[in-house]
């Protein structure tokens, strides 16, 4: 039994970091049932973050469409709102005034990209907005000026992970884990605000305190300890164009093992690795010697050393080798659900109202016809005329 085993979920369909929650609780045993619209809105990609859930749709800009929803939220445990502020609220679904009383043990879960009470509040964005407005951006990618242009290139946004799925989608799991474990104690839901802005600048709570700690995170982009500035931090290209290894041997032993597998010492770059006016002269050493030999030579060369010297990788590389996705954490006893045979590689995709019915007969035994309808697409109630 998965830890999370009897828990029901209802997930308002949205992007990429609400489904990444849903995913995360459906992959730990809840019963996840998303909420999507009649009409599809028109979207960048897919969800493919759809693992262990079902669908229905409903319309809640109708009287039966929202009379439904209402219905299912006394006998659910979390609804995942992935909507802008206020949106909730003027479908009349507002978490304070209408859900906790309808459910005073529900956990709201809203996630927002921007903050709430910020002046970014109602606008649109994207992983690279949030990740602007924190902070973390002006923190990613190199500094050192291109000939061409006599000036460093733009800060280089490291695809849609850090903001929409670390700081989002996971922090949101986190609230929600945290508001379970709440309600143990006190009986009582609560709603859980997380946003993306908020999210990923947590996340960097320890880069940027290092800003201020000289010799740690103290210079421009990309000429630091940790951020690509230091030679033996970092990605080098090996003899075949297009294939790298990654170095990471900061502490001298480590530094000791890499330079024992690359046969270099100090006097090829002419004085102390740690002195940074030497490390123009150290990344140049390094570039060449990796440069001299494959990616599967260096790989013989450091495999089983602790030179912190590893492949960099691709994900067809590791799917065509038959590595097998996992969960992210491993549980002994309450273990979570696996992932599917095909390791976790395929595209899977849930249909608009896939699963729909099934689910509400095994959480409440309703049956089609008998206690809602299914009308051009749309799960509703048969009489709304209260509403």
């Amino acid at each position: 039994m998965s830890a999370l085993n009897g828990i029901r979920v209802l997930e308002l369909a949205g992007l990429a970091p609400g489904p990444f929650t849903g995913l995360m609780l459906a992959d730990n045993g809840a019963s996840v049932l998303r909420v999507d619209r009649v009409q599809p809105p028109s979207i960048p990609s897919p969800d493919v973050l759809i693992r262990n859930k079902s669908s229905i749709t409903v319309d809640l800009k109708t009287s039966a469409g929202k009379e439904f929803l209402l219905r299912l939220i006394p006998h659910v445990d979390i609804l995942i709102d992935p909507f802008r502020p206020g949106v909730l609220e003027k479908l009349g679904l507002s978490p304070t005034d209408v859900l906790l009383k309808l459910n005073p043990r529900l956990i709201v879960a809203r996630l927002t990209g921007f903050r709430r009470d910020g002046k970014y509040a109602h606008m649109a964005g994207h992983d690279i907005n949030y990740l602007a407005v924190s902070g973390v951006l002006s923190m990613l990618g190199p500094s050192i000026k291109v000939p061409q242009l006599n000036r460093p290139l733009p800060p280089s946004p490291p695809g849609n992970i850090l903001a929409d799925f670390a700081g989002g989608g996971l922090t949101c799991f986190a609230g929600i884990l945290l508001a379970l474990v709440a309600r143990s104690n006190t009986g009582k839901g609560q709603v859980v605000e997380a946003n993306m802005v908020d999210g990923v600048s947590y996340l960097a709570n320890a880069p940027r305190k290092f800003t201020k700690i000289p010799g740690q995170w103290d210079q421009p982009r990309g000429s630091n300890l940790v951020d690509g500035g230091c030679p033996y931090y970092g990605v080098y290209e090996c003899k075949e164009d297009g294939t790298y290894m990654s170095v990471a041997s900061l502490e001298p032993q480590f530094f000791a093992a890499l330079s024992k597998g690359l046969g270099v010492s100090d006097k090829d770059w002419g004085g102390d690795r740690n002195d940074r006016a030497n490390w123009p002269a150290v990344r140049e050493v390094l570039r060449q010697k990796f440069r001299s030999r494959t990616r599967q030579e260096w790989e013989n060369v450091f495999d089983r050393t602790d030179a912190c010297c590893l492949p960099v990788l691709t994900h067809s590389e590791l799917e065509t080798g038959g590595y097998q996705q996992r969960p992210a954490v491993t549980l002994s006893g309450t273990p979570s659900l696996p992932e599917h045979e095909d390791g976790g590689w395929a595209i899977q995709t849930l249909e608009r109202g896939e699963g729909g019915d099934q689910v509400l007969s095994e959480w409440l035994g309703w049956k089609n016809g008998r206690d809602y309808l299914v009308t051009k697409g749309g799960f509703h109630s048969k009489d709304a005329a209260h509403l």
